[in-house]
């Protein structure tokens, strides 16, 4: 092959996020605009020649020719083994395994996650470390600061590598591997789970199931472990084909983006279980007949049961959440006299705690939650494992949730998201409450009095690094309390999300819907920060 040098120019603007690079399609088709960030992280990984580099993505638009430059970049900087997934296709989670099967140094993942797809929507891209983790900060800073820098790339000649086939190739030292999508992945499952139980009782159809994979990339997975593997009917994973605008609808997995499975949930008609991952099958929603499970439910009640899931069941070494995750999982890590984490929002923060062995679970509120089989979340294990939790306790999913709510309490919570909002107003919002913090404590608002405040900052237990500016915390005597973040996983503008919680033992509030029980914390947040007065919008965009 021949390998030419080509001169670039920096671009200010590639500084990863908590999940990688987003931007626009459109500016991640400026000249050398990917190549520049893709030459910057090779330039930064080290030694990197005798080992295989995994590819994969969601299959949103620019995927493709994204996997294109990768695999002729990665060939001119010397590269000798690339595995990539059928059709370009991986979802996060399945590359996270294959870094760790097959001992590779890393992976690149192209997604944007759940944020929509199209030629006018949004891309994104990050690499993975030998652990499966992703990169953590130390490595995305030293990419940035090349980015600023760098005046040329490497790039090899060849024509472009077929990838609706799976086969190898060989091109001079180059190894390029074109594999199956999901057969490692649905391996790894069935070393965890009941593949066992879960086929008699979906064969004697107990136990029905829809599987909305939100035309991204766990259809496939989906397809093969539901149907072909497990035995459910035919079409029980609806809206199963990747498509790269995701059929022109937003793969976020909540209450407002299911409508179809939404809608089928909350009918006569419902079956007994229903969930959702989004565009690169990391995150999971979490229904039942007519019932919603919050993610922060969702992860305290895994870790209470997961004594009766074969992968786990010689119990857990620790727990980890997000610190704007509800504390139901806190109270079972107590129960269980083992370690309760709080981190910042940002997957890569649990890698740590998991590389270590302090932990076996962990989650957070934004529909999340995985396990150490992996070192991402992971949407397709989660609605697993609640498949695998029903068959054994032989309940219905609500009937799962209050027999927890009963032992445990009820941490009533929900999460409102103020999304591309203006970023100087946005900034300017949340400055302005995190400078009048110091003067609330001790103050009485609509009944409740603050006891204290901060800004969540944390420090790892694992390396010793600190991470400052995670968001702002206001706490009630009664335990309640309100979380502010400015969240950085979207493109345009910025989201202000606020997450309300209090916890009651109280059964007769079991039924209480949580804007109704949350009314008076929910006008406490508004009246502290006074983002609808500032924007003029009269409710938040998601509520979940």
């Amino acid at each position: 092959m021949h390998i030419n040098t080509v001169n670039t120019q920096p671009y200010n603007d590639q500084k990863p996020g908590t999940s990688g690079l987003r931007k626009k399609v459109a500016v991640f088709q400026q000249p050398n605009y990917l190549e520049n960030y893709i030459q910057a992280t090779f330039d930064c990984m080290g030694d990197y020649a005798g080992q295989p580099i995994v590819v994969g993505g969601d299959g949103r638009f620019y995927n493709r020719p994204a996997i294109q430059v990768i695999i002729k970049i990665a060939a001119a900087n010397g590269c000798r083994q690339l595995l990539i997934g059928h059709n370009g296709l991986l979802s996060t989670p399945a590359v996270s395994h294959l870094i760790r099967k097959h001992q590779a140094f890393g992976g690149f993942i192209l997604s944007a996650s759940h944020n929509p797809g199209g030629p006018d929507k949004d891309f994104g891209i990050k690499f993975n470390i030998a652990s499966g983790s992703a990169a953590p900060e130390q490595l995305t800073d030293a990419i940035f600061a090349r980015t600023k820098k760098i005046d040329h790339y490497f790039y090899a000649s060849f024509d472009d590598i077929d990838l609706n086939n799976i086969q190898h190739l060989q091109i001079d030292n180059l190894t390029i591997s074109i594999i199956n999508t999901v057969t490692d992945y649905a391996q790894l499952m069935t070393e965890i789970f009941d593949f066992k139980l879960l086929k008699e009782v979906i064969k004697s159809k107990s136990l029905s199931l829809c599987f909305d994979a939100m035309h991204a990339v766990t259809g496939p997975y989906a397809q093969h472990i539901l149907e072909s593997v497990l035995g459910a009917p035919s079409g029980s994973v609806i809206n199963a084909i990747p498509l790269e605008d995701f059929g022109g609808c937003h793969p976020d997995p909540n209450l407002t983006q299911t409508r179809r499975l939404t809608a089928l949930m909350f009918s006569e008609n419902a079956p007994v279980f229903g969930a959702a991952s989004d565009g690169d099958g990391d995150r999971n929603l979490i229904l039942g007949n007519n019932f919603y499970v919050t993610p922060s439910d969702s992860l305290a009640i895994m870790a209470a049961n997961a004594q009766l899931i074969p992968g786990y069941h010689q119990g857990l070494s620790g727990v980890a959440r997000s610190m704007p995750t509800s504390q139901a999982v806190d109270r079972v890590a107590q129960y269980l006299e083992i370690p309760c984490y709080e981190t910042p929002t940002g997957w890569k923060f649990f890698g740590n705690l998991l590389d270590a062995k302090k932990i076996t679970l962990c989650g957070e509120e934004s529909f999340g939650s995985s396990s150490d089989h992996v070192r991402e979340k992971d949407g397709l294990w989660a609605v697993l494992f609640w498949l695998n939790l029903i068959a054994r306790k032989n309940k219905s999913v609500k009937e799962i949730v209050y027999e927890h709510w009963h032992k445990f309490g009820r941490n009533i919570y929900s999460r409102h998201d103020y999304e591309a909002l203006d970023l100087i107003l946005a900034t300017t919002v949340f400055k302005q409450l995190r400078d009048k913090l110091s003067t609330l404590p001790n103050k009485e608002i609509n009944g409740y009095v603050i006891s204290d405040t901060d800004e969540f900052t944390y420090h790892d237990p694992i390396d010793g690094s600190h991470s400052k500016n995670q968001g702002l915390r206001i706490r009630f005597k009664d335990g309640s309390r309100i979380v502010y973040r400015l969240s950085g996983t979207g493109t345009v503008g910025a989201t202000l999300r606020i997450y309300i919680e209090r916890f009651t033992q109280d059964a007769t509030q079991f039924d209480t819907d949580p804007q109704i029980a949350l009314a008076p914390l929910i006008a406490i947040a508004e009246k502290l920060c006074e983002i609808k007065k500032k924007t003029g919008l009269t409710k938040p965009d998601v509520i979940t």
